[in-house]
């Protein structure tokens, strides 16, 4: 698949914090991308530099073959962005905040826009000071939906909406990369990004800890449990540790890279019962990753 996006050394620096250090990533079109990190990893720095709002201060990034920064305003209609926390004329009604936007936008904008609104149950003549959290939220992805968009960029897009809108949206995700579109989501609720996402990327300190296709990443992390009689296995061999653990006679651990070679020696050693090997989901590597307990904060 081309490239969608492509970011190549990319460092960003705002006074007292290098936000991104020289961060480089791919996203195929078409793929449902998902960006995961702790805060502070460099996911909304580099959603900005996608979207032309900074410039990176090294590096480059270009978009559906454009210049991120250079291009921008050539960008402008082939992407549809949500922020995290958007922010519109409050004093509007839904319907005027679509009609105004319609000005900036090409022919068919305003009745997906009418539409979309439709679908989110949103009344039209609603001022946007009354509406809840969740309903402004709508707002916002029926202006970024209508576009047409080429490229959707998510920051928290599921931020505020209730299930059954939040899994409506998640499956409309699923469809617009069947047709397609290539979609960058930014979002801490892990388990909603496994059930959409086709390729993943961990950031941590501005750089890019990991990145695979979902079938892939699958393998390059697993969890390994057994039990053994006499000493415990030397994990060390087995892969990168990122979590370990013995009770009883019972051992277990989870490994990046693991060495396949090694692995198999280990189920055919004497000594060692029950040999279990399985992939961990999204959010069990992203614990694992970050050497976070499953369930901490």
């Amino acid at each position: 698949m081309s490239a969608a996006i492509e970011i190549h050394r990319v460092s960003k620096i705002y006074p007292g914090k290098l936000a991104l250090d020289r961060l480089s990533l791919s996203v195929p079109s078409g793929a449902i991308f998902a960006l995961l990190g702790d805060n502070g990893a460099g996911k909304s720095t580099t959603i900005r530099i996608l979207n032309g709002l900074t410039p990176p201060d090294d590096g480059w990034a270009r978009v559906l073959g454009h210049d991120a920064w250079a291009d921008a305003s050539l960008l402008r209609k082939r992407i549809g962005y949500v922020p995290e926390r958007p922010k519109f004329y409050d004093w509007m009604t839904v319907s005027q905040i679509g009609w105004f936007t319609s000005g900036f936008q090409a022919q068919g904008f305003l009745e997906r826009y009418h539409s979309l609104t439709e679908q989110f149950l949103l009344k039209p003549k609603a001022r946007l000071s009354t509406l809840s959290k969740g309903q402004y939220a709508k707002v916002g992805l029926a202006l970024a939906l209508a576009i047409d968009p080429e490229l959707l960029i998510l920051d928290e897009p599921t931020s505020g909406l209730d299930l059954l809108v939040r899994r409506e949206f998640l499956a409309s995700m699923v469809r617009l990369a069947g047709q397609g579109r290539t979609i960058v989501i930014c979002s801490h609720q892990v388990a909603e990004v496994e059930r959409i996402a086709s390729h993943v990327a961990f950031l941590h300190d501005g750089r890019v800890l990991l990145t695979a296709p979902m079938e892939k990443l699958r393998n390059l992390i697993v969890r390994v449990r057994l039990r053994c009689e006499g000493p415990w296995p030397d994990a060390s061999r087995l892969g990168t540790v990122l979590q370990e653990q013995s009770v009883g006679g019972k051992w277990q651990a989870v490994l990046r890279d693991p060495n396949r070679t090694a692995l198999e020696q280990l189920r055919r050693a004497p000594g060692i019962f029950d040999y279990e090997e399985t992939p961990l989901g999204l959010e069990e590597m992203y614990c694992a990753l970050f050497g976070r307990k499953e369930g901490a904060p």
